[in-house]
């Protein structure tokens, strides 16, 4: 294997990882930040509102700015950006200054979501095997690192800006020396006498069914985050300590699943990891809802943590296979519904717990993520398209 894609493989997972870091310090530490600026609970979903769907038109954009240049350029200046817009987030005492941090976060993140990923589908499909989800378990490890850190900021008290900016100071250095090595895509090779390929331009009727898995994906991940704790603790009845211990279990198995995940692609292929993650997810969902106590209820949402794991990446990558000469505007496409699973999951889940019950909540994400099922075939992987053939069909990933 080339040595500078395995400088770009390694190059890439920091980028992930330093996401990672950098967006759990944000989610984590809402409540400080809402108390530091002021922001009254009926103020704060807005602002809560407005980051990923500021990031969805950052998405847009990138789509557009990678005509011009290379996504490893956008990468390369928009993650410090983020890391900088962290601090901004944490130093103000204004309202206006907040409101502008989230806002340039959002559009930030949108791009660096879908710089990343763009990397990281055609890096795979240079591979010829899959790594997608290697790239996501380094995010997963660095949300448990940014949460860590988090939570000792809240231990020892530290403001907001001192917790944010020796993180921002290590990170920054960090990724830019990364991006160095970060490997745009490469022309795939062609047989002798046989025509170039052509370029497929993207149909959005058939990137939809993967759009509609990435979005039942983040309402089932946007549910437990913003969920397992207070359902532990106000329906299983468990302490308040221990409430926050599912979202901890959560994020530590979807390390695990996707550190194993690429293993199970090339080895089965994408439908069939996204099939068993899909079914593992829904059980999940349903001893959660069936849950008579707080530890059957840790039970569900360590299922769910191996079962959601794997549908994303994955999802990424197949849209790369669908559209292999347009995987660019493919990825910043399909990238807009990670956003809008997560704009929806939340209020979704909260608006049905408060008129029904949040045991029946916990029904609709099993039966979103259970639709899945109808859309599998999309991850099927049919000709690999790779074009040289370094792997046998049968473990040929969707790349």
């Amino acid at each position: 294997m080339d040595a500078s894609l395995r400088h770009g493989r390694a190059s890439l997972a920091v980028s992930f990882f330093s996401q990672g870091v950098v967006f759990a310090l944000l989610v984590t530490r809402i409540p400080a930040i809402q108390d530091r600026y002021g922001i009254s609970d009926g103020l704060l979903p807005v602002f809560l509102a407005a980051v990923p769907i500021l990031a969805g038109a950052g998405s847009v954009a990138t789509e557009h700015l990678v005509k011009r240049v290379r996504p490893s350029v956008v990468l390369r200046w928009v993650q410090p950006l983020v890391a900088l817009v962290l601090v901004a987030a944490g130093s103000g005492n204004a309202m206006w200054q907040i409101a502008v941090a989230l806002g340039l976060f959002g559009i930030c993140v949108g791009g660096l979501d879908a710089s990343m990923n763009m990397l990281g589908v055609s890096l795979q499909r240079t591979y010829g095997r899959s790594i997608m989800l290697g790239f996501h378990a380094a995010y997963s490890l660095g949300g448990i690192t940014g949460a860590s850190l988090a939570w000792a900021g809240a231990h020892w008290h530290l403001s907001l800006a001192v917790l944010y900016a020796p993180v921002a100071v290590v990170l920054i250095p960090l990724v830019l020396m990364a991006s160095r090595w970060y490997v745009d895509q490469r022309p795939e090779p062609v047989a002798e006498g046989a025509a170039a390929p052509v370029a497929t331009p993207v149909v959005m009727r058939l990137l939809l069914p993967l759009c509609l898995v990435m979005a039942f994906a983040y309402i089932g991940d946007s549910t437990v985050s913003n969920w397992s704790a207070k359902y532990l603790q106000d329906t299983l009845g468990s302490s308040e300590q221990l409430s926050t211990v599912p979202y901890n279990i959560y994020m530590v198995t979807t390390l695990l699943g996707r550190a194993a995940g690429d293993l199970g692609v090339r080895r089965f292929g994408g439908a069939a990891v996204v099939r068993a993650g899909t079914v593992l997810a829904a059980v999940g969902f349903g001893v959660v809802a069936a849950a008579p106590g707080p530890w059957a209820g840790m039970l569900g949402f360590t299922l769910l943590g191996f079962g959601l794991c794997v549908i994303v990446p994955t999802t990424f990558a197949a849209a790369g296979r669908l559209f292999p000469g347009a995987s660019d505007t493919a990825i910043a496409r399909l990238n807009i519904f990670n956003y809008v699973g997560f704009l929806i999951g939340a209020p979704l889940v909260g608006a049905i717990g408060d008129a029904w019950s949040y045991r029946g909540a916990m029904l609709i994400p099993m039966v979103l993520v259970l639709a899945t099922l109808l859309y599998a075939k999309s991850f099927d992987t049919g000709e690999a398209r790779y074009g040289v053939g370094h792997e046998r069909p049968r473990t040929a990933d969707v790349g």
